[in-house]
């Protein structure tokens, strides 16, 4: 027998009692888009690190651990809290039954995109396909739960004068991947979250936040911990940058706060981020941080056991944020009307370098069809060399630069100027070099002590290579609890399974929440 219809009509009741409202930015504030009132984040990162691989790969997913958010978001609605920073997840892994745990606590997800593995380099910042790649996959596993506010493209990438160059190709990644939700249909939020570097504090909220709309974050945070013990609103700092920001066009919010220099601590600044001081101007604030690590943050420790104690930093924070409560804001008509106009792009000087022209999006397409347009191209033994090595994929590249022109896999922040291969990989790069050598060289030999290969062209379109973008087809892949290979929380099915019918209703939650059918409830 076939109960298609009826599991969908059950699960649509049961997901439908448990959905929140989706969260939207008009003018330089959050709004829930239902009751169309103004949302102040009252957060916390949420990143528990457990035992530490020994695998330099393997991503510690908090958001896979679903007895363990089922804990935590217990605690965290004591505490009242309605948003969750997390910093780095698995995209392949399923997290159905954690979003949905946070979701019934009404706790919507902040999300960094960018993790340690697949992240712009500040002091060598490249914006290739492998992080479009990987920052779009994450944005795919992520885009259908109801309680996903926001995605965070970039954290502290630019921290000093030195590197301020990395900010164009952070600036790029924001743009793409708001530009890969739209195609998807998605409205969800894209921004950035910044260090408080006196330095150059006013020319990165401006530089993310000028051009074209499609180019500028969607919020700006900043990671704040001047606010040391029990200081005030003047003495700690946060009286001048909430000057700063006042008429700022976007969003802003302390995307990490709670300074551990005095401790245990109490959170006195909760009453400003609260109250009037601050809320004409940011939106909350997200506190660092929920479990104790080596770093002494913690609200909770995570015991041998799975258990969760409260420490004194969570009672003194349940304390401080007792004390407050949200502002009603201001309505959305009234944001409307006073929209901010978007800032000037900061001139270049000694503190700020990069242009405002940004790199392109990388294209798998183009880089392939380079590829395949090749005649000589990089070995399987240059590629398996270590890169430091001199005939290594790097010391190749440096080699040939200086006998042919580099400039199509090259990027110039400063100068806003990049290659038309500047985001392929390096084989493919040192491919399109070997390339550009034989083709110079018309009678050399391609071989560069066994690092090249004579390849046959599949095709002869090189000069077309450079004009084709990237596909923004929605990725599916993952694989589920139940080995299903879906993810996002939406997958169903149109026969019920044989143990269906005398399931229990918390099992039927379960399959629901899981967004897959098995062929057989095992009982």
């Amino acid at each position: 027998m076939h109960f298609g219809p009826f599991l969908v009509l059950l699960c649509f009741a049961i997901d439908a009692a448990h959905a929140l409202n989706q969260i939207v930015i008009k003018g330089n504030k959050f709004f829930d888009a239902v009751t169309k009132t103004q949302f102040f984040i009252k957060g916390v990162a949420y990143q528990p690190r457990g035992d530490v691989s020994s695998d330099k790969n393997a991503i510690n997913d908090p958001l896979a651990d679903p007895s363990a958010c089922a804990r935590d978001a217990a605690l965290m609605k004591k505490l009242g809290l309605n948003v969750i920073r997390v910093y780095e997840v698995d995209p392949y892994k399923n997290h159905d039954l954690c979003m949905k745990s946070f979701a019934d606590a009404g706790i919507y997800l902040l999300l960094d995109i960018a993790t340690p593995r697949f992240s712009i380099n500040r002091k060598t910042p490249e914006y290739g396909v492998h992080l479009y790649e990987a920052y779009t996959r994450t944005a795919n596993a992520f885009m259908e739960y109801d309680n996903m506010l926001a995605f965070i493209a970039g954290n502290e990438v630019t921290n000093d004068k030195t590197n301020t160059q990395a900010s164009a190709f952070v600036k790029a990644a924001v743009r793409d991947v708001k530009q890969y939700l739209k195609a998807q249909n998605k409205a969800i939020p894209v921004g950035y979250a910044s260090n408080d570097d006196e330095d150059i504090r006013e020319e990165i909220k401006d530089y993310f936040g000028c051009g074209e709309e499609d180019e500028q974050v969607d919020f700006f945070g900043v990671n704040m911990y001047e606010w040391c013990g029990d200081s005030t609103f003047q003495k700690s700092g946060y009286a001048d940058r909430t000057k700063e920001f006042e008429d700022y066009h976007k969003p802003v919010f302390l995307s990490e706060y709670g300074c551990n220099l005095v401790t245990p601590r109490v959170f006195t600044e909760v009453q400003a981020i609260y109250g009037k001081e601050m809320t004409g101007v940011w939106s909350g604030g997200v506190v660092y941080e929920w479990s104790q690590e080596n770093n002494n943050y913690g609200l909770v420790k995570i015991e041998s056991d799975g258990t969760a104690e409260e420490l004194d930093d969570y009672k003194t924070l349940q304390k401080a944020l007792s004390k407050v409560s949200l502002p009603k804001g201001v309505t959305m008509d009234a944001a409307i009307k006073l929209l901010k106009p978007a800032p000037a792009c900061p001139s270049q000087s000694e503190n700020w370098k990069p242009s405002a022209m940004l790199p392109p999006t990388p294209s798998d397409e183009a880089c392939a069809c380079m590829r395949d347009n090749l005649s000589c191209m990089a070995s399987d033994k240059v590629m398996s060399t270590d890169s430091t090595n001199k005939n290594g994929i790097g010391s190749q590249i440096d080699m040939l630069c200086g006998i042919v022109p580099c400039n199509e896999i090259s990027a110039d922040a400063e100068k806003g100027i990049y290659g038309a291969y500047s985001f392929c990989s390096p084989s493919e790069k040192l491919g399109w070099l070997y390339h550009s050598y034989m083709e110079k060289n018309k009678g050399g030999k391609c071989d560069f002590d066994g690092n090249a290969q004579v390849a046959n062209p599949k095709r002869k379109d090189i000069d077309k290579c450079s004009m084709l973008k990237p596909s923004l087809a929605s990725e599916k892949g993952g694989s589920d609890n139940l080995g299903n290979g879906n993810h996002g929380g939406k997958g169903s099915s149109s026969a019920l399974p044989l143990g269906i019918m005398t399931a229990s209703p918390y099992q039927l939650l379960l399959i629901c929440a899981a967004g897959s059918i098995v062929s057989t409830l095992l009982l």
